[in-house]
C-alpha cells in the first residue's frame, strides 16, 4: 500500500513539474509576441498611420475598384475620437478575456470534480470488496 501511494505522489509532481515548464514556455512565447513588434516596424512608413485597421484598408478597395459604391449602412454612433475608440476595444477585449477565462475555468472545475468523483467511488469499491460494510453496521 505504501507503495502506490509513494508512485501517485511522483506522478503527481512529475505533472505538476511539466504543467510549471509548460507554463514558463508560454509566458515567455506570449512575451516574445509582445515584444516582437517593437524592434521590428512592418508597418508602411509613408502612411498617415503606418499601422491601419482593416475597415480602412477595405475602403481604399472598395474605392479603387466601385468609385460610385455608397454604403448601405451608416454607424450608429458617428465618428469618435481616438482615445474612446480604444477604450472600446480595450473594453470589448477585455469582456472577451473574462468570458473565456471563465469557460476555461469552468471547464477545469468540472474535470477535477468528475477526477475527484472517481477517486472517491474507487476508494468505497476497494473497502467494499475487502469486506467492509460500507453502511457502518457491525
Amino acid at each position: 500500500m505504501r507503495n502506490t501511494t509513494e508512485k501517485k505522489t511522483t506522478t503527481t509532481i512529475s505533472r505538476r513539474g511539466n504543467g510549471v515548464v509548460v507554463t514558463i514556455a508560454l509566458i515567455v512565447l506570449a512575451a516574445a509576441i509582445a515584444v516582437f513588434p517593437m524592434f521590428y516596424n512592418f508597418g508602411d512608413p509613408d502612411a498617415e498611420e503606418q499601422f491601419g485597421g482593416s475597415d480602412g484598408a477595405a475602403e481604399e478597395i472598395v474605392a479603387e475598384q466601385n468609385p460610385d459604391y455608397e454604403p448601405w449602412a451608416s454607424p450608429l454612433i458617428g465618428e469618435l475620437p481616438g482615445e474612446v475608440e480604444s477604450g472600446l476595444f480595450a473594453l470589448q477585449a477585455a469582456l472577451g478575456a473574462g468570458i473565456l477565462g471563465f469557460a476555461i475555468g469552468n471547464y477545469r472545475g468540472r474535470t477535477r470534480a468528475e477526477e475527484r468523483a472517481s477517486r472517491t467511488s474507487a476508494a468505497v469499491g476497494t473497502t467494499t470488496a475487502a469486506g467492509a460494510d460500507p453502511d457502518g453496521d457491525a
